[in-house]
């Protein structure tokens, strides 16, 4: 059993594969994430730095936000990175970022949405318009969410990057106004960009993973309303939107990021009760549909991630049993109605 700390856990996360160390030497300009405050952004902007550093290449990575855990900008600095606080919504401060070749955008509000839809949809699609107008030059990953698509049947395998939008509740419909604001804004200065559509980050700390583990740990029921998910190893998530800078286009680059896998809420469940030694409750049944996405588009482009569920599980129920601190960001994976 393995007792890691907040220092181990980003140097796993964010160690770069030898494809990326091969594939930021075609970058070869400074790097600055937009939002890096959150629960990606810190692990993205270290596996940035030390991509370059691995490539033997001496460029900036810039990580801009007004970062909501501030343990993680001490870790950011100590890996290289230039941690700049702003506020995205103030002219004079989004001004005064440095002009940056490549820009990987994470700006976005998903939890609080009901009840406050109007600085979502500020937040979501104002802001971006802000940002596009800024950096016009810049090649730009623009993170986005399997949420755009809504529901699919079981049979279907997954949304693709082709389907049509069929997004459920005004979260998701604010995530389709941020890639419509960021393509009218591609398409009218040419500024080359990929929409990244995220489905579930893994961290040990947070995660649908970690909300299943964490139910069936308290012997709280596991809802089945949403039977199965995709979800992606935080590290390789990482990787993907570094390397996503290669492939932007105008207009935009659509891509799909999670799992190539289809979990089973059930069976994953199960899997944590092993290790707990504990048997799982289950609430409800699956449905015929749920919110999950196909990525063979992905792993023609990128590879497959390096890392697969079980080793996933295994670390999270060993971070668990060893008293890990979590971050309180439930996924509310179970939510089919859009109101998050």
């Amino acid at each position: 059993m393995k007792n890691y700390t907040l220092n181990e856990l980003f140097d796993i996360m964010t160690a770069p594969s030898q494809r990326l160390t091969e594939d930021i030497k075609s970058i070869n300009d400074n790097i600055m994430i937009l939002g890096a405050g959150g629960k990606v952004g810190p692990s993205l902007a270290i596996t940035a730095k030390r991509a370059f550093k691995a490539a033997g290449i001496d460029k900036e990575v810039y990580a801009v936000s007004l970062f909501d855990y501030p343990e993680t900008v001490n870790i950011m600095k100590d890996a290289g990175v230039t941690v700049i606080e702003a506020d995205l919504s103030d002219p004079a401060q989004l001004e005064k970022l440095p002009d940056v070749k490549n820009i990987i955008y994470m700006v976005g509000k998903k939890f609080g949405t009901t009840g406050n839809q109007s600085l979502t949809w500020y937040i979501n699609v104002i802001l971006p318009s802000k940002v596009a107008e800024r950096f016009p030059d810049s090649n730009i990953v623009v993170f986005s969410s399997g949420n755009v698509y809504g529901m699919e049947p079981l049979y279907s395998g997954g949304a693709t990057e082709e389907d049509e939008l069929r997004p459920i509740g005004e979260y998701a419909q604010s995530c389709v106004g941020r890639e419509r604001i960021m393509e009218y804004y591609s398409r009218k200065n040419n500024t080359p960009m990929l929409m990244f559509r995220l489905n579930y980050a893994i961290d040990l700390r947070y995660g649908v993973l970690y909300d299943i583990a964490k139910n069936v740990m308290d012997g709280t029921p596991v809802s089945l309303s949403q039977g199965v998910f995709n979800c992606i190893w935080q590290g390789d998530v990482c990787e993907y939107a570094i390397r996503s800078l290669l492939h932007t286009k105008t207009p935009p680059e659509i891509l799909n990021v999670t799992s190539p896998e289809i979990y089973s809420v059930r069976y994953v469940a199960n899997e944590f009760g092993k290790r707990f030694g504990k048997k799982p409750v289950f609430d409800g049944q699956e449905e015929y549909q749920a919110l999950f996405s196909n990525t063979a588009k992905m792993v023609k482009l990128l590879g497959a991630p390096r890392v697969g569920l079980i080793e996933m599980i295994d670390m999270i129920a060993d971070w668990m049993l060893n008293g890990g601190k979590a971050i309180n960001a439930p996924t509310h994976f179970e939510v089919t109605d859009g109101k998050f």
